[in-house]
């Protein structure tokens, strides 16, 4: 089991920290070649440094300053994984941004950053890889969404609308790629300890993103014949309202 994902070869989105480090540090643990993306140059060595000290993985570690809304720099990034990896398997879109505020104060930038991020940046990804995962004669792309795009809230309508986006961008590329053996799949949380959201204080009831990693772990190792396409994962006790 450790050595799950020997051989495979896998990029993750936004993995700097969050969500996308726990995918990143699972997919090493079990034997995959991991290249992690991030667009502050110091988080992403500290994150970089941080992967390649797991046992044995010193080697397998790949990361790149690449702003996913850029589709050059991510064709640039996406073609040298494959170059030094000898292919690709997996992609996991993790990259994102929010805005929490009323429509009415979202400036036009603020609003661009999250819709270009959070959905532009996967299609850059998506079109990015798809050559690399059908050459490989199929694969994995999962894109993390979010329940929110299925349940709006208040101060949050750029970042709904984008991750709704995610989840309808997802239901049509699985339709468009699943006969070249590459299975699409979209990841819903619900609420996650991480500091996405600018909360400073931690809640335990909340997701962990080991916890969501592990969701991600388990997808890419369903049999060819499967295909687990949307995956909701929420907290067990969130308080009582």
């Amino acid at each position: 089991m450790v050595d799950a994902l020997q051989g495979k070869v896998a990029i993750v989105t936004g993995g700097t920290r969050g969500i996308g480090r726990a995918i990143a540090r699972i997919f090493l643990h079990h034997g995959a070649t991991v290249a992690i993306t991030g667009v502050h140059h110091e988080r992403l060595r500290g994150a970089e440094q941080e992967l390649a000290a797991l046992p044995g993985a010193r080697q397998r570690v790949l990361a790149f300053e690449t702003d996913v809304r850029d589709s050059h720099s991510v064709k640039s990034m996406v073609d040298e994984t494959a170059r030094r990896a000898g292919g690709l398997d997996i992609l996991v879109n993790n990259a994102g941004v929010a805005f929490f505020g009323s429509v009415e104060s979202q400036e036009d930038d603020d609003w661009r950053r999250v819709i270009d991020t959070n959905v532009t940046g996967v299609f850059n990804c998506c079109r990015a890889a798809i050559p690399y995962l059908r050459k490989r004669g199929g694969g994995w792309i999962v894109n993390i969404s979010s329940l929110a795009g299925s349940n709006a809230f208040a101060r949050g309508a750029s970042y709904c609308a984008s991750k709704a986006a995610v989840d309808t961008f997802s239901e049509a590329l699985m339709q468009e790629v699943r006969h070249d053996g590459i299975r699409v799949s979209y990841v819903k949380p619900g609420s996650v300890d991480t500091d996405f959201m600018g909360q400073g204080e931690s809640a335990s009831w909340k997701l962990h993103p080991d916890d969501v990693a592990r969701v991600v772990f388990d997808l890419v190792q369903h049999d060819r014949r499967s295909l687990p396409s949307r995956v909701e994962i929420r907290p067990s006790q969130p308080p009582r309202k």
